[in-house]
């Protein structure tokens, strides 16, 4: 019976610690863009190809349609959580280096500059 309440009490210990490891701060590089379009704004270049969009045109025009901005990195796309993050608007469809906490599939980003 001992052996078991010290064993319980060490999976508490386990569940409370392990609630904190869900968000892993790290830098990476990848592109700024948005929800709808994801990892590739293909889709959407073939629909307005006669206007001459630029990935920034495209990720700036759905962000105002309602789509989020989302960072893309080695083909993984990631919600950004803090949307109003100045830089997001300046930096849309091209190639960042952010810093910041992740969890899952999105990130929190503290810091975010162009990629040299």
């Amino acid at each position: 019976m001992k052996y078991m309440l010290r064993m319980l009490g060490g999976i508490g210990l386990i569940a409370a610690f392990g609630s904190f490891a869900g968000a892993a701060s790290m830098t990476m590089t990848g592109t700024i863009s948005d929800s709808m379009c994801g990892a590739s704004h293909a889709k959407m270049m073939e629909m307005h190809k006669d206007a001459k969009m630029t990935d920034k045109d495209c990720a700036l025009g759905c962000v105002k349609g309602g789509a989020k901005f989302v960072f893309v990195s080695v083909g993984k796309v990631y919600t950004i959580a803090n949307q109003n993050l100045a830089g997001l608007n300046k930096y849309a469809g091209q190639e960042v280096t952010v810093t910041g906490d992740v969890s899952g599939e999105s990130i929190s980003v503290s810091k975010i500059a162009a990629s040299k």
